[in-house]
């Protein structure tokens, strides 16, 4: 499980990561609300 690519979607309140590996498996979803990062 080793991400190969990382897309983050800035939001006005909300961070959303979403990183896939080699092969375009989905290995990471995480929401961070803007006030943790």
């Amino acid at each position: 499980m080793e991400i190969t690519t990382l897309g983050i979607d800035l939001a006005k309140s909300v961070f959303q990561l979403h990183g896939v590996d080699a092969c375009g498996a989905v290995v990471l979803q995480k929401k961070l609300l803007r006030g943790a990062v």
